[in-house]
């Protein structure tokens, strides 16, 4: 496991869900993972946010939806910036288009939220009193990050502008493309990646193109098997059954309202 106490520019550093039904949302997830949730928005705020917690430790989110006409449930991505409107200039100079413009957060930072020239949205994070997951790399936290997009070399370049991410390719030519931050240590020793991976950014040519590139998030589990049997206990739906990857049993998951969300195992031996 790793715990943190923070990140650095460039890193993704925080998961969360915009559910229509948050105590629906908050009894999946505490369920499913084990997590402990408390909800930290004031009394009679627009927007509420449930914080949730694994042994104490932050791990993920649940909040209202934005502000933005059409917006289906999903999990999100927030990427540790050191100065919010230099991070949205850079997007905007790369072809990037802002979603929703830089506004405060609730802990006292700011966030925006982008989308790439392929059609991936993210979030860039200048924190404040919540400095991102204090917990992750075990099981019930959050992992990585990935990206699938129809344009890698599009994608590639615009996160290289904006963020500083070099990337390496794991597998064969057709495996995933690794983001690095160089001089970032995270992941764990036992994962057969490079431990300056931040995400993965994997090509989808070949599906339909009414797919659109999206980012999605991982978490670990310590049976993916018997997760998929729970998540759809609980009113969830299995998007892809467990498969076998170099390293990891994983499945592709949607909660009751919909948000999409995958689950590994990570196999030792």
């Amino acid at each position: 496991m790793s715990e943190r106490s923070g990140y650095q520019h460039g890193v993704p550093c925080w998961v969360d869900t915009w559910q229509p039904d948050l105590e629906a949302a908050v009894a999946f997830y505490t369920d499913l993972f084990g997590w402990d949730a408390e909800e930290t928005s004031p009394p009679g705020a627009d927007r509420r946010h449930f914080m949730c917690t694994l042994r104490g430790r932050r791990v993920a989110g649940i909040g209202s939806p934005p502000p933005i006409s059409g917006h289906a449930p999903v999990w999100g991505t927030y990427v540790w910036v050191d100065e919010v409107e230099g991070a949205v200039a850079k997007a905007t100079e790369a072809g990037g288009v802002v979603v929703l413009e830089p506004f405060d957060a609730l802990d006292g930072g700011r966030l925006a939220l982008l989308a790439d020239p392929t059609g991936g949205v993210i979030a860039v994070w200048q924190v404040g009193e919540n400095s991102g997951a204090q917990l992750v790399n075990e099981p019930g936290a959050w992992s990585m990050s990935a990206l699938h997009t129809h344009d890698l070399e599009a994608a590639k370049a615009f996160y290289n502008a904006v963020f500083g991410w070099n990337y390496e390719t794991f597998g064969d030519e057709r495996g995933m493309t690794l983001a690095l931050v160089h001089g970032y240590e995270g992941g764990e020793p036992e994962q057969p990646v490079s431990r300056e991976t931040v995400a993965v950014i994997a090509d989808m040519s070949g599906l339909p193109d009414e797919v659109p590139s999206h980012w999605g998030v991982d978490f670990w589990i310590a049976d993916t098997d018997a997760a998929v049997v729970k998540a759809t206990d609980l009113g969830g739906n299995v998007v892809q059954p467990s498969t076998d990857s170099p390293g990891f049993r994983s499945a592709v998951l949607a909660d009751p309202q919909g948000a999409v969300f995958t689950i590994s195992q990570l196999l030792v031996g």
